[in-house]
């Protein structure tokens, strides 16, 4: 099967480049992917799949059925766009001002559409099932697999896959990792309130800057001084929003920021510290605080024997040399939600090119795909979909 599934996957880059271009140019936000829905349903439609729409018209499943008995693995897509400007000045930019492609989803739509596209070429030979989702909403909490799972579209999955194209990492690259291999994502808010007044005159005000000044660097001492060393955690503010002019103390502060972890444990711990760090703080300067956090995705944890899996299958893919197991990255994923049901991976395949100017960060307005990680894409999910023996 090998030279032979390689080249079929060779075979689909033009069809692949044009699912991707046109996903490219028609982006949706999340939970208002209804024309990419439709847009899906109709090439699902027309291999002649079972075909489910997600709730409210936003996603779809569909599942190809073989010839005997067998497990049922998922391949899963996200399908959302992100609310950027695009600035590539390629022919097929964005036609919709202020929306755009810039996390490489289109390019995932456009692999998955391919491997149901030739695995339904091998349906006769086929052992179980091939769940295809396409999920809305990756982008934005409390994030679409949520949707799928509690729509019960994961009932009866026995394994899951999912792949990113990554623009870090070179085209012909793969990259993935037993255990942890991306943090959970929290977002939380403060507001402080202190007491205005004349900048000359502090001793009768109450600084709600030097407050927030104070709390952001005392927030730090979590990682430094209350986590584990050899674990990963971050706490970052990255909005601040204070005072009116030069001359005059705040009165109120607010901040916002990410804390992000590994594991349950290290999430629980950040979380509580810094809920004591503002509350301390602010006792300290004799003010008061609203604290809100706010859940995000859990951390993504690869099942050893699916991520083991998918590493020897992509070394027949991209080569044993070009197969890397990763360090963690503390970016978020909602792939987590389906890896707490599901024994499965995750992984990161390689689509960037320095030499074509296709090496900035996800989710800039010039961020692009070398569309020659689509059918490396393709190969992997297909090969790991027809070899995979079943045991539980």
């Amino acid at each position: 099967m090998g030279d032979k599934l390689k080249k079929e996957c060779q075979s689909y880059r033009d069809k692949l480049v044009a699912w991707r271009r046109y996903f490219h140019q028609y982006p949706e936000l999340s939970f208002f992917e209804r024309k990419t829905t439709k847009k899906i349903e109709a090439i699902l439609k027309e291999i002649g799949l079972d075909v489910y729409l997600v709730r409210g018209g936003v996603g779809v499943v569909a599942d190809l059925k073989g010839v005997a008995p067998g497990p049922t693995i998922a391949l899963r897509a996200d399908i959302d766009a992100l609310p950027i400007e695009e600035e590539t000045g390629k022919e097929y930019t964005s036609k919709y001002s202020g929306v755009m492609h810039a996390c490489g989803h289109d390019g995932h739509m456009a692999i998955v559409l391919g491997a149901a596209h030739l695995l339904s070429k091998y349906k006769n030979s086929l052992k179980g099932t091939v769940r295809f989702i396409f999920q809305p909403a990756e982008e934005k909490a409390p994030g679409g697999a949520r949707i799928i799972i509690d729509e019960g579209f994961l009932d009866g999955v026995d394994y899951i896959y999912g792949l990113h194209l990554w623009s870090g990492v070179p085209v012909g690259k793969f990259q993935t990792v037993s255990g942890p291999m991306m943090a959970s994502s929290d977002k939380f808010s403060v507001k402080i309130f202190g007491k205005g007044g004349h900048a000359a005159i502090p001793q009768d005000s109450l600084d709600a800057v030097l407050i927030a000044s104070n709390l952001v660097i005392n927030a730090q001492h979590i990682i430094s001084r209350k986590l584990d060393p050899l674990q990963s955690g971050v706490v970052t503010f990255g909005k601040i929003q204070a005072g009116s002019n030069f001359n005059i103390i705040a009165d109120k502060a607010e901040l916002e920021g990410t804390v992000r972890a590994l594991n349950e444990n290290d999430r629980n711990l950040i979380k509580n510290w810094l809920e004591q760090t503002i509350e301390y703080t602010c006792r300290m300067h004799g003010v008061t605080y609203q604290f809100n956090y706010e859940d995000g995705y859990p951390a993504v944890i690869n099942h050893e024997m699916e991520a083991s899996r998918l590493m020897k299958t992509a070394e027949k893919v991209f080569g044993e040399n070009n197969v890397v197991t990763m360090q963690p990255i503390m970016a978020g994923e909602d792939f987590s939600y389906y890896l707490q049901k599901v024994p499965g991976s995750f992984c990161f395949v390689g689509a960037g090119n320095k030499e074509k100017g296709m090496n900035y960060p996800h989710h800039h307005p010039k961020f692009d795909i070398d569309e020659e990680a689509l059918s490396l894409g393709l190969e992997l999910l297909s090969r790991v979909t027809l070899e995979h023996p079943g045991d539980m």
